[in-house]
């Protein structure tokens, strides 16, 4: 049975692995990874227990650490499993310093490099995570794609060989773990109202290290006429006390300010919603598969078809009225077929089958 090393570290990347990992199994040998970039508890350990994800084989616990240093830690310890593992091949997910080290050290070592989530673009080299996927796709021999638009975007680079359009791993997952979640939990858990709370997630750097841009986002979601359930980032926590915010968050009575949620609580806290503000990727996604409409606090966005389809809809919080935009985007309507048919991960291992 051939051996295949995936690697991962941050919580989007546990929720695809438990995806794919179930169907992976039943052809190959996969010996599981965790860089540990994401090492608090609800953000990341929780998934191995809920999500019923193996138990990694390697827990390198690099946690956080500017870019640089922390991908160089990464490189290094992913360097020593990889020469121990002796792997055919390894695997690795989206556009994270995880992803990015997995990769390097795959091309270094001259192993097979599978990339899953592959093509995908916000055209903003200011994000670090931009520069991860378009390193990634240019080393990779086995890229597997969540959409036709992905498809184009390697093509556009020089990308046409070992190129398979899939769908989404992330469909396989939302589709199994939302059943798990509706038995678990019910909406008088969270002290809420199905479809009269607005769910909010802030944590990029673009958003949190702007104290102008920080303060205008909370001020936004105090306008709102609804409760804003908002589960905070420690990232988010921390800028907000470094800029003496804690005044507007703590006065706004309309914002319920609650810790790190789980993933299933999450999916099913997302359900609910009336409509999602965000700034997450995944986030961004798994509100079109809930058919939940979504403001997202960027400039761009990888998922450009939610845009497409007036689902989703990017905004500056410095320039516009968020109350205005939320009832312009409820407007939208989802197409299933974007991301497939929640049948990815039978798709890959099918193909690795032949190719590894």
């Amino acid at each position: 049975m051939k051996k295949i090393l995936t690697i991962a570290g941050t919580r989007p990347q546990l929720v695809k692995i438990a995806a794919v990992s179930r169907v992976l199994r039943q052809s190959f040998h996969e010996v599981l990874l965790n860089t540990g970039q994401h090492y608090d508890y609800k953000m990341a350990g929780v998934f191995f227990e809920e999500l019923k994800i193996p138990k990694p084989d390697y827990n390198l616990k690099i946690g956080s650490d500017t870019h640089g240093r922390q991908t160089g830690k990464m490189l290094i310890a992913v360097e020593e499993v990889v020469e121990k593992e002796q792997p055919d091949a390894i695997l690795v997910f989206g556009d994270t310093n995880s992803t990015l080290a997995g990769a390097i050290v795959a091309s270094k070592l001259h192993i097979p490099l599978i990339h899953i989530e592959a093509g995908l673009r916000s055209f903003n080299k200011l994000m670090p995570e931009e520069i991860n996927r378009i390193m990634t796709d240019h080393i990779s021999n086995l890229l597997f794609t969540p959409t036709e638009l992905a498809v184009q975007n390697l093509k556009n680079e020089g990308i046409t060989n070992g190129v398979f359009l899939v769908g989404d791993v992330m469909y396989d997952a939302v589709l199994y773990n939302m059943g798990l979640a509706e038995q678990q939990y019910k909406i008088t858990d969270f002290n809420l109202t199905s479809k009269k709370y607005f769910l909010g997630t802030i944590h990029r750097a673009e958003n949190t290290d702007s104290k102008e841009k920080l303060e205008a986002i909370f001020k936004s979601l105090i306008n709102l006429d609804q409760v804003v359930y908002l589960p905070l980032h420690p990232r988010t926590k921390h800028k907000i006390e470094q800029f003496g915010l804690q005044d507007i968050v703590e006065q706004a009575k309309n914002i319920k300010v609650v810790e790190p949620v789980s993933y299933l609580e999450m999916l099913f806290l997302e359900k609910h919603a009336k409509a999602i503000i965000t700034d997450s990727g995944g986030v961004q996604k798994e509100a079109y598969f809930m058919k939940v409409p979504c403001i997202t606090l960027r400039d761009q966005t990888e998922w450009v078809e939610t845009i497409e389809f007036g689902w989703n809809k990017l905004i500056n919080p410095l320039k516009t009225d968020l109350s205005q935009v939320l009832r312009e985007v409820q407007n939208g309507q989802p197409i299933d077929s974007i991301y497939g048919n929640g049948d990815a991960a039978h798709k890959i291992t099918n193909l690795l089958m032949q190719k590894i």
